[in-house]
């Protein structure tokens, strides 16, 4: 569990021999730690993996968000299921239902890679712009975007949850 000191995020330690992980400073990566801020303030308990996307699970779904800083900052908020043995196979099919998703939805993009249907959803971050709106809008596209996508391909309602397992 990570508490908030300052601007810095300290991980709350059990075994009292072990050293502290701390991220890097936020003037390493000031998108970051709004994101990480913005998370917590949701109640949320968010943490840095190792490819250093802050993951955090809504939902009982696990999600990702990667800050991108260069000449534009831009804040990547995704997911990524396993396809399911439920769903039909035909990957020209499971595509175009990608297509169709991506084509009906401003935000959010979907796509397959190695029989995994990632979704995400980007946004151009300023210094002024509202992170803690934005994520919890595109968090729900997201999860939003999974379930439209099993519709689709499944040609109609189906239960939440099945056709897709989270990898």
């Amino acid at each position: 569990m990570a508490a908030r000191v300052g601007s810095r995020y300290v991980r709350h330690m059990t075994d009292p021999t072990s050293l502290p992980n701390f991220p890097p400073p936020p003037s390493a990566h000031p998108l970051r730690g709004r994101v990480l801020d913005a998370l917590i303030d949701e109640g949320f308990e968010p943490n840095i993996d190792e490819d250093g996307d802050v993951a955090f699970t809504v939902q009982d779904q696990q999600l990702f968000v990667r800050c991108m800083e260069g000449d534009f900052t831009i804040m990547r908020v995704f997911g990524q299921w396993q396809v399911g043995p439920e769903v039909p196979q035909d990957a020209l099919t499971q595509l175009m239902a990608c297509n169709e998703l991506t084509l009906r939805l401003n935000v959010v993009k979907a796509g397959i890679a190695n029989g995994t249907l990632v979704v995400t959803g980007e946004h151009v971050v300023a210094p002024e712009t509202d992170v803690k709106a934005l994520l919890v809008v595109t968090t729900q596209l997201v999860l939003s975007a999974v379930h439209m996508w099993h519709e689709t391909i499944m040609g109609g309602t189906q239960d939440e949850g099945t056709g897709t397992e989270q990898s």
